[in-house]
């Protein structure tokens, strides 16, 4: 029998990489206060908001349901950059990593009942630069408003990304080899377990 899964993120593309594993889990918000704390660093944020939105979430649902939950930052210059409120914001965020590596980092935690697991994955980013029309054109899309960094490498924004050195799909928000890695120690299925599944008994 499948194994329940909740996740706790209102984020689209989350869940769509999580369906592209054969995964059809519930969505559930976490409503959580996700400011940085003082002298707080990349991994350590996003590390302790994926452990407080499953523990959120965990707590309004059975024990036998299978919870996964993430965060992602961007940091450069050790400074972690989140979803730029504003143009003004977003211009800025974006001058500072034109022709420059920036980090991401995402953190997923997964848990059922007592019993919770979590990893935490870096992808470096080379960025190209951006000229003033560029970043109106951007922002005018609509793409970057909710997006740490300002930018969605699986979409317009992939045109701005010059190289990467680590996990494509953590830049989309959830590093899948490692959070399937997860998934499978709580016995969730993916689509190539079902289906080797099928095969031997089929």
């Amino acid at each position: 029998m499948p194994v329940a899964l909740v996740l706790a993120s209102g984020s689209p593309r989350r869940l769509s990489l999580l369906q592209d594993c054969g995964l059809q889990p519930m969505v559930r918000v976490a409503g959580i206060d996700e400011s940085v704390q003082p002298g707080e660093i990349a991994q350590d944020y996003v590390a302790r908001l994926a452990r407080e939105k499953n523990a959120y979430i965990r707590a309004q649902v059975e024990d036998q349901i299978v919870v996964i939950a993430a965060d992602t930052t961007v940091v450069i210059d050790d400074i972690l950059c989140g979803k730029p409120a504003d143009f003004s914001q977003a211009r800025d965020l974006w001058q500072r990593m034109g022709g420059r590596w920036h980090e991401v980092w995402t953190s997923v935690c997964v848990a059922q009942g007592l019993v919770e697991k979590q990893c935490t994955v870096r992808t470096r980013v080379l960025m190209t630069g951006m000229d003033e029309a560029q970043m109106r054109a951007y922002w005018a899309s609509g793409e970057p408003v909710d997006k740490a960094g300002g930018y969605a490498i699986q979409g317009r924004g992939g045109v701005l990304v010059r190289a990467i050195e680590g996990s494509y799909s953590n830049v989309v928000g959830l590093p899948l080899a490692e959070t399937v890695q997860l998934l499978r120690e709580f016995d969730v299925a993916i689509w190539e377990d079902r289906h080797a599944d099928q095969s031997q008994y089929g």
